[in-house]
């Protein structure tokens, strides 16, 4: 399929001299940076579907943890984490 997009003379030209530098041409750039773009927006997308549900369930059950309970648990599990590492290395 075809797609047109319209730019202007100076991100035509950066791009042209991009493409340039890279040895690819202007329409592999393109591609690339769409390509980029749709994972990104995908894993955004994601990310940000999971939260909703995430708190639409903890609405609905009342479970949730307080900053202060994930701090401890993060504290701990960066203790253990390193606890581990330590006893790799010796």
């Amino acid at each position: 399929m075809t797609t047109s997009i319209k730019l202007d003379t100076s991100e035509r030209d950066r791009l042209r001299a991009l493409a340039a530098a890279r040895d690819r041409t202007p329409h592999y750039l393109m591609r690339e940076a769409i390509r980029q773009y749709l994972q990104r927006e995908e894993a955004r997308e994601s990310l940000r579907a999971e939260a909703f549900a995430a708190l639409s369930e903890s609405c609905q059950t009342g479970q949730h943890l307080s900053a202060d309970e994930m701090q401890a648990w993060l504290d701990h599990w960066s203790e253990m984490r390193a606890a581990r590492m330590a006893a790799r290395q010796g």
